[in-house]
């Protein structure tokens, strides 16, 4: 039986097919891929190399994320501070107002209330930009929130507590702007 008798019964094998006999598709008779083409050699390498490549452009993105987060919240803290910073500056000119209103007669009445109005504003736009005005009188003596500028004997208060506001604070926990200036009660001797 010739070869081409042979094909044509289908009973040839790939060992007797010569390299320009072999299948298109690169595979032998049972189905398999044939072996050693450079395709099949590159194949491990390709897929390695997307792996690797797919993880770099994960690590890459979650990089940026973590840029992008951290951008954020470093701009956060540097508006608080920068606020804190003006609204600082602030603070004397309340307490001049508040100086000025303790030194007032009643004569002039219209002046004390104009004095009043403009110090009420200024408390108020230290309030809305996270800094509100506390009234520290009867609370017990915080080093985070006063500071003691006096003590004083007195015999209705508890050791240890706020008597009187030299200068008030403005924030609360974290966010103080500035401590109140305190008087604290001690025991009387």
């Amino acid at each position: 039986m010739s070869q081409q008798d042979a094909e044509r019964a289908g009973t040839t094998s790939a060992a007797d097919r010569t390299d320009d006999q072999a299948p298109a598709n690169g595979k032998s008779e049972n189905g398999t891929a044939a072996e050693g083409t450079a395709a099949d050699r590159a194949a491990p390498d390709v897929v390695t190399q997307v792996a690797q490549l797919e993880d770099r452009w994960r690590r890459t993105a979650a990089e940026l994320e973590n840029f992008r987060k951290r951008t954020a919240r470093e701009s956060a803290e540097q508006r608080q501070d920068e606020r804190a910073r003006v609204l600082a500056r602030w603070l004397p000119v309340v307490d001049n107002l508040e100086l000025a209103l303790e030194h007032a007669g009643p004569e002039a009445k219209q002046i004390v209330d104009g004095v009043k109005a403009v110090r009420d504003q200024a408390v108020a736009i230290l309030a809305e930009y996270g800094y509100p005005r506390f009234d520290d009188v009867g609370k017990l003596f915080d080093p985070k929130l006063h500071e003691a500028v006096g003590t004083v004997a007195s015999p209705d208060s508890e050791p240890g507590t706020v008597v009187h506001v030299v200068r008030p604070r403005y924030g609360d926990g974290d966010k103080v702007l500035r401590p109140a200036a305190v008087i604290v009660a001690t025991e009387e001797r």
